[in-house]
């Protein structure tokens, strides 16, 4: 292929490098000049372009990446006519992406001119999903750099969608007391989401005791039935070999090829086998929806793809997933801190259900409203204490006047909840474990209630979050750990706190209270007057 200036009178034939416009003329990049052109062209007062001239043994850019992507594409896979030297490669069913990585980068290394992009390696891709693109850089490539891509791709085709494959998953759940049904049933749910783009069935849903005896004679009766997969999610975390999990699926018969993962989140997985069928033992973080080593493991045998030691030990490259709010951060030594658990009022609403007045400085038993709720949490003994003001600022700080608080602002206070949160966490000091978040229109909040949530932390350091309970319902105000701040900043809108403590899951430790209070609060004229009375 030569490539630079023609002579006008030389380029019929050739292929436009560039395009151009002369007079009535248009001539775009990679089109061949007719004599039509050239003569426009000439008339116009162009005397050379820059052009394209095909060699004998040169290949078409198109033709050169359709028998390249021809020779690329495996079962599950489809491709589109070529355009401008390039072919993109389709998923012709929901799967798995499988990729010769090797046969990949033998392929890329032929010639700059030869390329090829895929998804990455054991991706779950779904029909119609752009999987792979094949393109020629320049117009034509030599024949014999066409063969010797070929060569490079071995003898099967590199780029295949393993589909997955009609499977029946059984789930066997253990319990712990304390451990409510609740979470059992949002774990199936998430479960079943998971199952969806495979069309999988939720065969069974078992519970039994946290206990090697009755989940081992689970496992066996599930392995031998009509399940294709099961899979463990257990009340505590596998530990080791010798924990609950590992343990009962040795004595139902089966073994355990690995424990552990270099995948984060999902560390804690168990990969097993009973009777041919994988038994896979659920990390934690499997009960949230967020992409975690279970998904990678899950997929993969839902297409049939094995997966043992040796796939488990390749898992680490990329095996750093986006954070979910379980890991908001790499787990450190004293990641709660070293101070004192601080307080958040969030006080900048608008109070919009209230009419024209602002709830947050009603009267109430001699005080604004959210007086008693910033008294409470300095009761309490939290320190610093921080109010966040927005709406009718300087009314809201004049309720507080000789108080001892830290005043933080968020103009963007109509934005919703979300920046007010956002604005008084980042102003905790450094060294705060934690901060107990308090809404100010919650004025019969106890010093009691605060200080319990306080307890929890210190009983349960690990904990992400501690909130608290009437007759099983979650109330408020929160205590949010450190370790979920990072979390915090990546809200938006009207969203709270109640988003991050649904992901966290199994970290958030419940405290039950009979006291109303963590479940009132002042929204309408009506509710003040009910208080007021």
């Amino acid at each position: 292929m030569k490539f630079g200036s023609v002579a006008i009178t030389e380029a019929v034939g050739c292929i436009a490098a560039h395009s151009i416009r002369a007079g009535a003329t248009v001539v775009k990049k990679g089109a061949t000049v007719t004599a039509e052109l050239a003569a426009g062209l000439k008339e116009a007062g162009i005397a050379e372009i820059v052009a394209v001239r095909l060699e004998a043994g040169d290949v078409g850019e198109n033709e050169a990446a359709r028998r390249l992507a021809e020779r690329m594409m495996g079962g599950g896979i489809r491709a589109d006519a070529p355009f401008t030297g390039r072919v993109n490669l389709f998923a012709t069913a929901a799967g798995v992406l499988k990729v010769d990585i090797a046969a990949i980068d033998a392929f890329n290394t032929i010639d700059e001119a030869i390329t090829v992009a895929t998804l990455p390696a054991l991706k779950a891709v779904v029909a119609g999903e752009l999987v792979a693109t094949v393109k020629i850089i320049p117009y034509a490539v030599p024949e014999v750099q066409v063969a010797e891509a070929l060569a490079a791709l071995g003898a099967n085709s590199p780029v295949v969608v393993a589909p997955y494959q009609p499977s029946r998953v059984a789930v066997i759940s253990t319990l712990l007391p304390g451990l409510k049904p609740s979470v059992v049933d949002k774990t199936l749910r998430i479960m079943e989401e998971r199952l969806a783009p495979a069309e999988a069935i939720l065969s069974a849903d078992k519970r039994v005791p946290h206990e090697p005896g009755p989940l081992a004679a689970a496992i066996a009766a599930e392995a031998e039935g009509k399940a294709d997969i099961i899979v463990v999610f257990g009340a505590s975390a596998i530990t080791d070999r010798r924990d609950v999990i590992p343990q009962a699926l040795v004595d139902a018969g089966g073994a355990v090829e690995h424990l552990g993962m270099p995948v984060d989140p999902g560390n804690l997985l168990m990969l097993g086998r009973l009777g041919g069928k994988p038994v896979i033992g659920a990390p934690g973080c499997a009960r949230s929806p967020k992409e975690n080593s279970f998904d990678w493991v899950l997929q993969r045998s839902l297409a049939r793809i094995p997966v043992g030691r040796a796939e488990a030990q390749r898992m680490g490259v990329g095996g750093l997933l986006m954070e979910i709010v379980s890991r908001p951060q790499p787990r450190a030594p004293g990641s709660h801190g070293t101070g004192s658990v601080a307080g958040v009022v969030l006080a900048a609403g608008q109070s919009t259900r209230m009419g024209a007045r602002n709830k947050l400085t009603q009267p109430l038993r001699g005080k604004p409203i959210l007086r008693h709720a910033v008294e409470a949490q300095l009761e309490a003994g939290l320190s610093p204490v921080i109010v966040v003001t927005g709406h009718e600022r300087e009314a809201v700080e004049a309720a507080l006047s000789e108080l001892p608080v830290q005043l933080v602002h968020n103009p963007d206070y109509a934005s919703g909840l979300a920046g007010s949160l956002k604005a008084g966490v980042a102003a905790l000091p450094p060294d705060a474990p934690g901060a107990v978040v308090s809404l100010g229109d919650m004025p019969n909040v106890t010093p009691k209630v605060i200080g319990g949530l306080v307890e929890g932390l210190k009983r349960q350091p690990e904990a992400l979050a501690v909130v608290p309970t009437l007759f099983g319902q979650r109330g408020n105000p929160v205590l949010l750990a450190r370790e979920i701040f990072p979390a915090v900043s990546l809200l938006t809108g009207d969203r709270g706190a109640r988003r991050l403590l649904d992901e966290a899951g199994e970290r958030v430790v419940e405290v039950s209270f009979e006291d109303p209070s963590i479940a009132i609060d002042v929204d309408t004229p009506e509710a003040l007057r009910a208080l007021q009375g």
